[in-house]
């Protein structure tokens, strides 16, 4: 009988390839917030933005949508997140979460209603294409549940990126659009399957995170490249 394995690197790219494009915008996103934080809101409003036609935020609907609480006994794909205003802690939060599944004991739509959870609850700023490419296919997460795969995750720090804090210096200002922050998170993630299989990888990623004064923090989205 031929070993069980874990999937390859290439089989856990989980995103069609449609969705790279999805994934460029939002690296032209924090790109823009990385080189000049002024230019973010122009550039999510730009006019090839499914998004671009929607009014501007009101003062009611700039808070974030409440997550939906879980009843007594139900369990929990994805834990939930943290009520904190501080864009690094809430980055190693969602990261751990983007790192983390169990195709053992939860369904792929489990898994998805607790990672839209994390989402930011304003429609302008949500990159869900980028968060959702973190998430095996239907075909791969039936896969890896006949093979009983499941990942967990050890975050390491949390930063945000040289150019990010350079461009924030010279313009403080500038952030007060949107609060949107690039934060850059190191660690490592673990995955194991049937047959006592098990490997591991060091990991980085640079997410965009909303955190507006008096609110709670929420994720904007997965950058498809690292902000050193």
């Amino acid at each position: 009988m031929p070993k069980k394995r874990s999937l390859s690197a290439q089989e856990r790219t989980y995103g069609a390839p449609s969705s790279v494009l999805r994934r460029a915008l939002l690296g032209g996103l924090v790109l823009t917030v990385l080189l000049a934080v002024a230019g973010l809101l122009a550039y999510l409003t730009r006019a090839d933005s499914p998004v671009s036609a929607k009014p501007a935020p009101t003062a009611t609907s700039t808070q974030r949508t409440a997550s939906p609480e879980a009843t007594p006994g139900e369990r929990e794909a994805v834990a939930a997140p943290p009520k904190t205003s501080d864009p690094i802690v809430f980055a190693k939060a969602a990261t751990k979460v983007v790192w983390t599944y169990d195709t053992r004991s939860f369904s792929r739509a489990e898994h998805v209603a607790g990672l839209k959870r994390w989402m930011t609850g304003e429609k302008k700023y949500a990159d869900w294409d980028s968060v959702s490419d973190q998430i095996p296919s239907p075909v791969l997460w039936s896969r890896m549940h006949d093979n009983r795969q499941h990942a967990t995750a050890k975050i390491g720090e949390g930063h945000f990126p040289q150019a990010f804090k350079t461009a924030l210096a010279q313009d403080p200002g500038a952030i007060t659009e949107a609060y949107v922050y690039a934060v850059t998170v190191t660690g490592k993630q673990s995955i194991a399957w049937k047959g006592s299989g098990a490997g591991a990888e060091s990991r980085s990623t640079t997410l965009a995170v909303q955190c507006r004064p008096d609110t709670a923090c929420a994720l904007v989205g997965v950058l498809p490249n690292v902000a050193p």
